[in-house]
């Protein structure tokens, strides 16, 4: 199982100035590839493969010298990065893929252990190929010899490195002592089945009237102007900020839970369908679900526990005692004719999801 951590780093000016050379290098091979494998198939029928455009880099170098300061591995990443693209559009994931300008391409990548085997050579100093030791801010240790790869990127406030390290999943205890099911949803953000509620903290909603004002600022400025790259920077921060704050309550809640549990049940949510409805889909990204059952997935094999996800269908409508109780989003109570039982909507799913997770594991 691997495992990222985020560290910051605090390159030089010179080291800073390689890093952006490397970024725009690393975009402008990326826009030339897509061209060639669309002018190929438009004009010959025929597709153009990650190997065909890896296989011409020596060449390709050899016409342009100054790729020879990038790594060679950073240069086959990029190259990788834009086949996944198209992989997924063909696989009905994504869209097609895009030509990619400056604000869109933010980060490259040290794909192999033998790219980053320097990586710790001094302390407190992450080493990065063609561009030398960068100084970095470690805020917990990992097993060094397990990093498999290195992701740095460029953020509104600085640069932040993405150690990928390899670790050990803890074998899993069969008997679970306690257990918990979870229902996610928007007016809280989860319900948990022992009848407690976490509240959802709505953080791209109670900074939409700040970013609205630095919006509103931003398409004022000339384009090309330095008043309008400032103006520019400051929507960057702010949702850097929610992006940050999201992440950091992901992290706390999930932690807590696994903490608390050995048997976590999750509903199996199709999240990129559930977006497409428009009234929803900003509320719905706002609370993160996916990455909030991502952070308990891994968390939970790390600490030998046992995550099940139970199929969502019905979950809401249905009792604890089996009978259907069908209610639409507006009724928040949950009323039995068949048991007496009378609770919160949002509570009886998480129990409902419970009794189906130790279904499945018995």
């Amino acid at each position: 199982m691997q495992i990222t951590y985020q560290f910051r780093l605090y390159p030089t000016p010179k080291q800073e100035e390689l890093m952006i050379r490397t970024l725009i290098m690393c975009r402008k091979l990326y826009n030339r590839a897509k061209e060639q494998r669309d002018t190929v198939y438009n004009q010959e029928g025929r597709t153009v493969t990650y190997a065909m455009q890896q296989n011409e880099l020596p060449v390709f170098k050899k016409e342009f010298p100054e790729y020879k300061e990038v790594h060679s591995q950073v240069l086959q990443d990029c190259l990788r990065r834009l086949d996944d693209a198209y992989q997924r559009f063909f696989r009905g994931e994504a869209g097609f893929p895009h030509y990619k300008s400056a604000d869109r391409y933010l980060s490259f990548t040290y794909p192999q252990p033998g790219a980053v085997s320097k990586t710790f050579a001094r302390d407190r100093y992450v080493y990065l190929s063609k561009i030398g030791f960068v100084r970095m801010r470690t805020h917990r240790s990992f097993d060094q010899a397990n990093v498999t790869q290195i992701n740095v990127k460029r953020h509104a406030d600085g640069w932040m490195a993405g150690i990928g390290v390899n670790i050990e999943a803890a074998e899993a205890d069969q008997t679970a002592k306690t257990a918990v099911g979870i229902d996610v949803g928007l007016r809280t953000f989860a319900a948990l089945s022992d009848e407690t509620k976490v509240d959802n903290p709505r953080h791209l909603r109670r900074a939409e009237k700040r970013l609205r004002r630095a919006q509103q600022r931003l398409s004022r400025k000339a384009r090309g102007s330095r008043n309008r790259q400032k103006a520019k920077q400051k929507v960057a921060n702010i949702h850097q900020k929610v992006a940050r704050q999201r992440k950091d309550f992901l992290h706390k809640q999930s932690h807590r839970i696994v903490q608390g549990h050995d048997l976590i049940a999750v509903e199996q949510l199709k999240v990129k369908n559930m977006i497409r409805n428009r009234r929803l889909s900003k509320s719905i990204s706002d609370a993160g679900w996916r990455r909030f059952i991502t952070y308990l997935s891994y968390k939970a094999a790390r600490q030998g526990k046992r995550l099940v996800q139970v199929p969502a269908h019905g979950t809401s409508q249905t009792c604890i005692c089996g009978a259907d109780v069908p209610k639409t989003l507006a009724i928040r109570l949950h009323e039995c004719k068949e048991c007496g039982l009378v609770q919160d909507r949002d509570i009886v799913s998480a129990q409902v999801i419970l009794q189906r997770a130790l279904s499945i594991v018995a």
